[in-house]
Order: C-alpha cells, then sequence, then structure tokens
C-alpha cells in the first residue's frame, strides 16, 4: 500500500531565521538593554516589547524594525520562551521588505542581543555548542554518535565537520566564521575531527548516508535534508587548515544556506506571527493599515447595497408574478361565469367547495337542538 508523504513548508527566500538559548540570568534584561540602546544610536528604527499572552504563547515578544542595504526594511520577532534548567530558547524571525535575504547583511541578532566574546545568548538548543570557535569531537565513540544526531535536529544552524588529516598549529585554529558573511556567522558551527577519529565519524553518520573524505570536511544535511542536497556538492576532499580561506568550503556553505531549507518544527507559527500579527507600524505603515480598512469596509458595504437591491428587484418580480397569478386565476370582474363559460373554477372556490364537505347534513342539523332567535334553546315537548 503506497503511504503518503508529508509536504513540509519550507523556509521563504526572503526569511533570516534562527533558534537559540540564553544560558545566562535575565536575559530579557540583555534583550531591552540592548534595543534601547541601538534605538537611541539610531542603529535600529524602532523596537516594541509585547504585553505577556496566555498560557500557550511565548513569554515575552519583542518586535525592532531597521533598514539594510539600500534601504530594505527588515522586520524582525523574537519570542522568549519560559525558562528551564538548561535556560530559555528564543526563536528569532526576520524577514526583508519584498527582496531575497542577502547574507551581506547583518545578523538580525545582532539588533536584539549583545555582541562580545562573552555573550550567553547563542547557544545552539540541540547541541548547545556556539558559533565562531572550533569545537573538537568528543573522544569517546558514542559521545560522538549522540552529539551527530542532535546535530541532525538542529533546524536552524548550519553544522559543519572538518576532519583533520594531521594535528594542525595555531594557523590552522582558525574558525570557518572568520570568511563568512555577517548573516551567516551566527548559524554555523564548526566541528573538528581528531585524525584518528575518521573511521568513528563515518560509523556515527552511516543513518544519515553521508560521509566525511580523509582530510576533507562536510556540510551536515540535517534532518530532513533540504531538497537539492547532494553529498557529493556538499563534501570538500581537501581543506587545508593552513590560515588561508578554504574557498571551496566556504564556497559549499554558502550554496548550502541558498537552500530551501524546512521549516523547523515548532517555527511556524513564529512566522506566521511576523507576518500577520505586526505590531511596530510607522506612520505611513499605519495610514496604509487604514486606508486598506476604509477600502475593505467600502468593498463590503458595496456588495451589501447590491446585495439589497437585488433582492428588492427579486421581491418585486415575485410580487408581480404572484399578482399576475391571482389575476389568471381568479374570476372575471363583475360578477360569475359568463353563461356557457367552460372556465375552470378559481383555486379559492375548490378551497370552498372542499370545506363544505365537512359541514353538518341537515338531517344532523335538524336533529339537534334548534335556536330560537333570541338565542334560547326551544322546548322538547308539545
Amino acid at each position: 500500500m503506497p503511504t503518503s508523504t508529508t509536504v513540509r513548508a519550507t523556509v521563504p527566500p526572503t526569511v533570516w531565521l534562527m533558534r537559540g538559548r540564553h544560558t545566562g540570568t535575565a536575559p530579557e534584561d540583555d534583550l531591552r538593554a540592548t534595543l534601547r540602546a541601538l534605538k537611541d544610536s539610531r542603529d535600529i528604527d524602532d523596537f516594541l516589547e509585547l504585553p505577556p499572552g496566555d498560557g500557550e504563547a511565548p513569554d515575552l515578544v519583542f518586535e525592532a524594525r531597521t533598514r539594510v542595504g539600500d534601504g530594505v526594511v527588515v522586520r524582525a520577532r523574537l519570542e522568549l520562551a519560559p525558562a528551564t534548567e538548561d535556560g530559555r530558547d528564543w526563536t528569532l524571525v526576520a524577514e526583508a521588505d519584498g527582496r531575497p535575504w542577502d547574507p551581506a547583511w547583518p545578523a538580525p541578532a545582532g539588533m536584539f542581543w549583545p555582541q562580545g566574546p562573552d555573550a550567553a545568548w547563542d547557544a545552539d538548543p540541540a547541541t548547545g555548542l556556539r558559533p565562531g570557535t572550533l569545537h573538537q569531537l568528543p573522544e569517546d565513540d558514542k559521545a560522538v554518535r549522540r552529539l551527530l544526531r542532535n546535530c541532525a535536529r538542529s533546524g536552524t544552524r548550519i553544522h559543519v565537520l572538518v576532519h583533520e588529516a594531521m594535528t594542525t598549529d595555531e594557523r590552522g585554529r582558525v574558525p570557518l566564521t572568520h570568511w563568512l558573511p555577517p548573516g551567516l556567522r551566527p548559524l554555523v558551527v564548526e566541528h573538528r575531527a581528531a585524525p584518528h577519529q575518521l573511521r568513528v565519524v563515518n560509523w556515527a553518520l552511516r543513518e544519515t548516508g553521508v560521509e566525511v573524505p580523509r582530510g576533507g570536511a562536510l556540510v551536515l544535511p540535517g534532518r530532513p535534508a533540504p531538497e537539492g542536497y547532494d553529498a557529493a556538492a556538499f563534501s570538500v576532499r581537501a581543506v587545508f587548515l593552513d590560515g588561508t580561506e578554504p574557498v571551496g568550503l566556504t564556497g559549499a556553505v554558502r550554496d548550502f544556506a541558498a537552500l530551501a531549507r524546512p521549516v523547523p518544527d515548532g517555527a511556524q507559527g513564529a512566522l506566521t506571527a511576523l507576518r500577520e500579527d505586526w505590531h511596530l507600524l510607522s506612520v505611513e505603515e499605519e495610514l496604509d493599515r487604514q486606508r486598506a480598512l476604509v477600502a475593505m469596509y467600502a468593498e463590503a458595504l458595496e456588495a451589501m447595497t447590491k446585495s439589497r437591491d437585488l433582492y428588492r428587484e427579486a421581491a418585486e418580480r415575485a410580487h408581480e408574478a404572484l399578482t399576475a397569478y391571482r389575476e389568471s386565476a381568479g374570476d372575471p370582474p363583475g360578477g360569475g361565469q359568463p353563461s356557457g363559460s367552460s372556465a375552470a373554477p378559481s383555486p379559492l372556490r375548490q378551497l370552498t367547495r372542499t370545506l363544505d364537505r365537512f359541514r353538518p347534513t341537515a338531517g344532523l342539523r335538524r336533529s339537534g337542538a334548534a335556536q330560537e332567535p333570541d338565542g334560547r334553546s326551544a322546548p322538547s315537548g308539545s
């Protein structure tokens, strides 16, 4: 029996999407302080903190608007979830107004979170690891497999696995994000496998159907893999860790980021809220919104008026038809039927004749008590 597959929505090309975890204390204070500072310095146009919603809503919601490139408006919405023992997860969705997202634009995370090496907001919720640094794989084989499984379900992050053919010196310890455009840097998490770990790594990757070349690198596909992902296209046969840009690997990361990636579980609501429940409107946007409402109400009023006129016209036609029917079925003016006429009796006359059949007969009326003219019963004897 054929099985039906569920088609997952993909992240629109105009959207930048990221999930993270704040592992410090009072992330809401970091958000408020950063947003106020950026507004005061005019690095963002404005921001808004929405009041808390019901129990199913995110704990806190912040909106911010800025301009990038040649004046492209970017709207961004950050949802901060309730605290857990691991920290507070957050989801950030940003969308450019009518333009595909350009990785050369600043990452929208900088609109909300403080920047710096001590930032505690950018941990990957699935692995706990952060971008902008090198993460050596654990020595335990099962821990390696567990880590790579978590990378596959990371959702919004791009995980890159590099196999070191030989132990690298300081020149080879430059993170890959050093050569990536600003819009990709917070999304890329880089893993390094020691020279002796190649067999363990490929054993752990068996279920995904991909392999890391010896001395090379691979952009992990995730689960589900983006449409158009081909392991051969996103693996690099040799990566020279000598402090120079690994052009093949940075190109593979850029190409992977350009694929239509599935919307992670639970992120569709944040994207819908950004588009349909946006509150931070400029004066021009508010005027456009009011004009749109006036136009909508005018169309609705016109439709109601047209419907009323059609109803009135239909009622008038029905009344005319009923009058014509009565005139055609009733007696002609001035009395009864002409002599010798064989016209059919009217419907009213037919109804009267039918009712006459149920009247008491003359014999039954005579056997009943006779009434005197003044309404008293006549005596029964002589």
